[in-house]
Formats: C-alpha cells, sequence, structure tokens
C-alpha cells in the first residue's frame, strides 16, 4: 500500500488502526529522537553481546518442604 501513494508522510498509523497522511494526522516523529533511540538500543544490544555477562536479581531460595508425619504408624 506504500507503494501505491508516492506522496510524502504516508504511512500506517498505529493508533487508529489504518493507513493515511501521517503528518495530517498529527503523527510527527523527529529524526533525531527515532535514530538516538534506535543507537542506544543497538548500543546496549552490543555491550550485552560482548561482555557476555549482566547484572540479574539474585533468585530467592524457598525452603524445603517438612516430610510428612508417620500417622501413627512408627513400628
Amino acid at each position: 500500500k506504500l507503494r501505491e501513494r508516492p506522496e510524502f508522510g504516508w504511512g500506517w498509523n498505529a493508533q487508529t488502526n489504518a493507513f493515511g497522511d501521517l503528518y495530517n494526522e498529527g503523527v510527527i516523529d523527529p529524526v533525531k529522537v527515532v535514530r538516538t533511540a534506535l543507537q542506544d538500543a543497538a548500543s546496549v544490544a552490543g555491550l550485552l553481546v560482548t561482555t557476555e555477562a549482566m547484572v540479574a536479581e539474585k533468585p530467592k531460595k524457598e525452603p524445603a518442604v517438612p516430610a510428612m508425619p508417620s500417622g501413627g504408624m512408627d513400628f
């Protein structure tokens, strides 16, 4: 659908779930913000891959379940 409409600003509006003129509908993303977000995401992903380590929460040890009583069958 995007190739059928050569005019500037035509695209998919995820909020209305329809194609339309994004500029007239008020969907405007500054290029610098989008570019910076993509660069930061790629930087974090690359850091995790190259360090092969990350900070995570230590798993909590749960207490062991107590043994069942013999129920009067002691010999």
